[in-house]
C-alpha cells in the first residue's frame, strides 16, 4: 500500500497494531491515554473555583476539613 493511498482509518489501525505488538494491549492503551485532550475550559473553571477565595478563606477551609 503506497503512502498516497492510505486513509486515516488504515493509518490508525496500523498504528494501533504496531503499538500493541511492541507494548502489549495495556501498554498501548496507556500510551494513547497520554494524548487525551480532555474537555471543558480548565482556565475559566479554575477562576470560578478560586477567584472568591483568599489565603485566609482557604486556610479556614483546610482547618475545617482536618477537624471533620
Amino acid at each position: 500500500m503506497s503512502k498516497s493511498t492510505r486513509d486515516l482509518n488504515s493509518i490508525r489501525k496500523m498504528g494501533i497494531e504496531a503499538l500493541t505488538e511492541k507494548l502489549g494491549s495495556v501498554g498501548m492503551v496507556e500510551f494513547i491515554r497520554q494524548f487525551d485532550s480532555g474537555y471543558g475550559d480548565y482556565t475559566r473553571e479554575r477562576k470560578e473555583w478560586l477567584d472568591d477565595n483568599d489565603v485566609a478563606t482557604i486556610a479556614k477551609q483546610i482547618k475545617t476539613k482536618k477537624n471533620s
